[in-house]
């Protein structure tokens, strides 16, 4: 049977004021403070687990780069073959997107077996998808469908000088807000040339950083030149999705600003997805005509 002592006062504890030196008992020293000790009872101090241990440390998100590339382009039927110093588009940017050290996979999506092929042929991977694709985005989540990873990043297969460094740009959002579903590229207008070329398309962002529109138009319309304008921003087409965004997305209908513009990032916006703009200082040179 465990008997409880009752706690001594201060001076019974310690003794006299000769003998002060001498060790002051454990449940002594307890009982100084009010505590009631059980006489047979070990106490020991148990010390939370660190926070900081591998155990709890969140591992980071999979990252995997898909270039759509097919065959009959509209503005340059066979691009993603055509030469350029001696190897094929396609593989000059399968390259650079390689560079990028955040990246786990690189993967060409691709409706024809030529490009295929060739993809093969430089050591890369390539993923054969159905030919009934209208868009870009709808070839990515056929192959994201089949892969284990967390953020998928479009890469346009005729981005022939890509700076690698624009994909760390283009992921780094989603390390500080979870909430996000897609992030892109934009970068400013200093010749006012491009506001009126419909190969180039434009955007314009709200204060939180995240994009109102795309246009292949001026936007916005500036009424008043002389009074200043205001930031023209050129969007540059690099996406990252969530992967669970980018099936999501695929599977919502066309809309129609998305059909007037030829904009496949407006479907998001209509549907109320929001995409992430991040200014960059990187240049984007597609090939769109010969």
């Amino acid at each position: 049977m465990i008997r409880r002592r009752r706690a001594r006062e201060p001076c019974e504890q310690r003794g006299s004021s000769d003998d002060h030196r001498r060790p002051i008992p454990v449940h002594a020293y307890l009982a100084d403070r009010s505590t009631t000790i059980l006489e047979g009872v070990l106490l020991f101090v148990v010390h939370p687990a660190s926070t900081g241990s591998k155990v709890d440390s969140v591992p980071p998100p999979t990252i995997v780069a898909l270039i759509p590339a097919r065959y009959a382009s509209t503005r340059l039927p066979g691009k993603a073959l055509a030469d350029l110093d001696g190897r094929p588009m396609i593989e000059h940017v399968y390259r650079r997107v390689a560079a990028s050290r955040i990246l786990s996979e690189v993967i060409v999506a691709t409706d024809d077996l030529r490009i295929a092929t060739r993809v093969h042929d430089f050591g890369g991977k390539a993923r054969l998808t159905r030919a009934t694709h209208t868009t870009g985005t709808d070839r990515l989540a056929e192959v994201a469908a089949s892969l284990d990873c967390d953020i998928v990043v479009n890469v346009q297969g005729d981005e022939p000088l890509l700076d690698p460094r624009s994909i760390d740009e283009l992921v780094a959002p989603f390390a500080s807000d979870r909430s996000l579903q897609i992030t892109t590229l934009f970068r400013r207008i200093h010749d006012l040339a491009e506001l009126s070329n419909p190969n180039v398309t434009k955007v314009v962002i709200d204060r939180a950083g995240f994009a109102l529109y795309f246009s292949r138009s001026p936007i916005p319309y500036v009424r008043n030149p002389p009074g200043g304008w205001p930031p023209l921003y050129r969007h540059i087409g690099l996406y990252a999705y969530r992967r669970s965004a980018l099936l999501v997305l695929a599977a919502l209908e066309p809309t129609p600003l998305e059909r007037a513009e030829s904009l496949e990032q407006l479907r998001a916006l209509e549907h109320g997805i929001r995409i992430k703009a991040v200014e960059t200082e990187y240049e984007s040179f597609g090939v769109d005509t010969p």
